[in-house]
């Protein structure tokens, strides 16, 4: 059914345009023609209102921000600074050598916070951090706490000494303490921060370079690429994008020997990368510096590479909820199309560094499909991230769960926490964007801005319920002098296109057209890049509507997605849908189907997890009494994991073959797995194989153990009674990750006084694809079984799935 529907012809957006052209109305206004690039209007400019984002970002300004300091006083994270400066004695804390990068990503976001509210308390805290880092930092302007207070335990990172290895992270703290820096000198106009930035930048200009004694080598881990740019622009210097530019040209040379890499975005130069691979915070980051510097320089090549890149990652590996990152190993890209669900990486970091990304193609191009994409990885892939009340956090976000995904409040690796902070407190600067004479209306929220145009200031009062509701008005407070275009976004759901590619594609075409009003009167207008351009002399006391219709739509994947053929998500304006078994009699999830013909309706539930729009549906579920007709409730993605861990999809199953019933009980429910690598998940899931490269489910593997041997073992508080072992292995070849069956396997039990004795048996332990292996045995009381594998040199082994009877 669902691939009959993918085979329909959509309607031409060619016609679409032409139906707008001739709207009915009376008020004519010029159009607009967009020059490039645009200029971002400042977080400090736009004061939000809303029922959607006010709320967040206050959250985040009460509990999240604080709660991050906390943790990282807690951990040590502000003691290696106090400790590297001669302030107190003790031993470096922590197991990451980037650590400092998290003071650095919580103070710029309380950065933020101060300029939209000023907090006489939190500027004296930051003042007493800043004057820590200030202090740790040595005289000649390095600034690494890990090697500064001789961290041994660290020195696999950092090896000799300063600038050792390309993965040691120097120069991704740097890179983050730029940041944090320029966001603190925005926000209170004090140096202190800044010039502790400087002393730094300027001594890694001196390090790095192609003059004689220097270091040619690429950053490693990308971001200070875009740090400096943004060095730049605040103080002017341009050596600082210059240098900037020298990490992307050293990006996959190879010079000095260092081995290419792509986990570090440097398997080859920038200008003949096609493909999205290896990890995937990283790769955002790098493009968005790619894409400040071609911005800047006028480097059109250096552009169309990271358009390329964007093209590979919008029409084949991009989720439906805006996320990034197919895998977990390398914390990166899978192949083109392979996205899988339950084991989609997603990292919140990664969909940040999207936005970012996607930000910077569009004020480049002041094209909308960029701000599509930005809009539903803000809205989905970014928010989710962090939980509604703001003090427990998403590392990886999947798309499926069974009770084996939940928040917390703190990572050893804590990232995302900080990230999460620095984020939410900027979401105001993404609203608008100025171009010449003109302003771009890119997200809508109710707010006030106050934003230079040319040499006039403009005030804009926007008045919406978005996302719950369609309709906005932009009042005109404070008029411009002489003629200004307001450049009004359509997102491209409101035309008909779920992504700009053929990645997803709403099930069936919606007739409802946009409108655009002017002071009461309809007006046409043609969309230029998908925008609306009104350009007039405006007075104040001018308001523009615009009503953007929002029924629920079903959304299918590209017949080279497998997993998701057969299944449909549920998208309403930018929000994405799920399926939580909270609001589901506590159910399966994965037993229930809704076909493609169903209505759904939707309602605002003011006191369902802070205010949302749900749907509800008819749905049939199957169960070992047959089929029986249900109703089912989706919430918003984002708001997922806020009443505990849950069975939770995206993608439901529109049909009765693509169900998965709940397993029956056996053994092994009462087993707990172990592994020799203390990690032991996806091995007792209950979802079947489909072959032995099937990870769209939890899957068990040992990471980054070739040759070595290995086991896996269920372990019971009672003895329980086994006669048979069934394994499915793991077979992958994906770019830089791949598994193998073990060279040779075996079982093992355990006896009564501890001592592990051999199964028994006379069948092969066998190694064969896309099959169980199973093997009998004489039946064994024992409170643990054991599988031990001889992984084959050069490559790790894997589990999908070990049965036990």
């Amino acid at each position: 059914m669902v691939s009959n529907e993918l085979k329909q012809k959509s309607m031409s957006r060619l016609l679409i345009a032409f139906v707008y052209l001739f709207v009915l109305g009376s008020c004519q206004v010029e159009e607009e023609d967009i020059n490039m690039p645009l200029e971002p209007v400042s977080f400090a400019a736009v004061q939000l209102n809303d029922c959607f984002w006010a709320p967040k970002i206050e959250v985040n300004r009460k509990v999240s921000i604080p709660s991050a300091f906390q943790k990282s006083e807690e951990t040590g994270r502000v003691d290696n600074f106090a400790l590297a400066a001669g302030l107190i004695k003790g031993e470096h804390q922590g197991d990451f050598p980037f650590d400092d990068t998290d003071i650095y990503k919580i103070l710029e976001g309380a950065s933020y916070a101060l300029a939209v509210e000023y907090d006489a308390k939190l500027d004296n805290y930051l003042d007493s951090l800043i004057n820590y880092i200030g202090a740790a930092q040595e005289e000649d302007g390095y600034l690494f706490t890990c090697l500064t207070n001789k961290c041994e335990r660290l020195q696999r990172w950092y090896g000799k000494g300063r600038w050792d290895r390309l993965n040691s992270h120097e120069l991704y703290n740097c890179g983050h303490l730029y940041e944090a820096a320029v966001a603190h000198y925005q926000a209170t106009g004090k140096k202190s921060f800044l010039n502790i930035a400087i002393k730094n930048a300027d001594l890694i200009n001196e390090v790095f370079g192609y003059g004689e004694g220097q270091k040619a080598v690429p950053s490693g881990h990308p971001i200070i690429e875009m740090a400096l740019v943004k060095l730049y622009r605040v103080t002017d210097d341009e050596k600082y994008l210059k240098l900037a530019r020298f990490f992307i040209d050293e990006t996959g040379k190879g010079t000095n020997g260092h081995k290419l890499n792509a986990y570090s975005q440097d398997h080859m130069p920038i200008l003949e990368q096609e493909e999205a691979v290896g990890h995937a915070v990283r790769l955002g980051y790098l493009y968005s510096g790619v894409t400040d510097v071609a911005s800047l320089q006028n480097d059109e090549a250096l552009m169309e590479a990271a358009k390329r890149v964007w093209n590979n990652v919008v029409s084949k590996k991009l989720y439906i909820t805006g996320g990034i990152g197919q895998r977990a190993q390398g914390e990166g890209f899978g192949p083109n199309y392979r996205l899988p669900n339950m084991t989609s990486y997603c990292e919140t970091c990664a969909a940040i560094s999207n936005v970012y990304w996607n930000y910077r193609l569009f004020l480049n191009d002041a094209d909308a499909k960029y701000y599509d994409v930005l809009e539903r990885t803000l809205y989905n892939g970014v928010i989710s991230g962090v939980s509604l009340s703001g003090d427990k956090f998403f590392y990886d976000i999947p798309l499926e769960s069974v009770h084996n995904h939940e928040r917390a409040p703190w990572f050893g690796c804590a990232c995302c926490p900080g990230n999460v902070t620095r984020f939410m407190a900027s979401i105001p600067g993404y609203v608008y964007a100025v171009g010449e004479n003109s302003i771009f209306v890119n997200l809508f929220a109710q707010c006030d801005a106050e934003i230079r145009v040319d040499k006039s200031v403009v005030k804009i009062r926007q008045e919406t319920r978005y996302p719950w509701e369609g309709n906005v008005k932009l009042k005109i407070e404070k008029a411009p002098e002489g003629k200004m275009a307001l450049m009004v976004r359509i997102p491209g759901w409101a035309q008909n296109q779920v992504v700009p590619s053929n990645l997803y594609n709403f099930m069936n075409e919606n007739s409802e057209q946009f409108v655009i009003k002017v002071n009461g009167k309809t007006i046409s207008t043609k969309l230029n890049k998908g925008y609306a351009g009104i350009k007039r002399n405006w007075k104040r006391g001018d308001v523009v509507e615009l009503e953007l219709p929002m029924p629920v739509r079903k959304v299918l994947t590209n017949d080279k997605v497998e997993n998701n053929q057969g299944k449909f998500a549920l998208q309403r304006g930018p929000v994405v849908y799920c399926f939580e078994d909270k609001d589901n009699s506590n159910g399966w999830m994965f037993d229930n189907f809704v076909d493609t013909n169903t209505a759904v309706e939707n309602q605002f539930e003011e006191e369902l997890l802070g205010g949302v729009v749900s749907l509800t549906m008819e749905a049939k579920n199957i169960s070992e009494q047959g089929i029986q007709a249900t109703t089912l409730r989706a919430i918003p993605y984002y708001t997922w994991n806020n009443r505990g861990t849950s069975n939770m999809l995206v993608w439901m199953p529109a049909r009765q073959d693509k169900t998965v019933q709940k397993p029956v009980a056996s053994v092994r429910d009462l087993a707990e797995p172990k592994a020799s690598t203390n990690w032991a998940p996806g091995l007792n899931d209950g979802f079947e194989p489909k072959s032995s490269d099937d990870t769209d489910k939890s899957y068990f593997y040992w990471w980054l153990r070739e040759g070595a041997e290995d086991w896996v073992e269920y372990s019971f508080e009672k003895p329980v009674s086994l006669s048979s072992s069934s394994v499915y292995w793991l077979n992958l070849d994906h770019y830089d990750v791949s598994y193998r069956v073990p060279e040779n396997w075996n079982l093992e039990y355990k006896t009564g006084g501890g001592k592990w004795i051999a199964i028994d048996t006379s069948d092969e332990y066998g190694v064969e694809l896309d099959k169980y292996n199973t093997v009998h045995f004489k039946p064994v009381e024992t409170k643990a079984i054991r599988l031990n594998a001889k992984q084959q040199e050069g490559f790790s082994a894997g589990i999908l799935e070990w049965k036990i009877d």
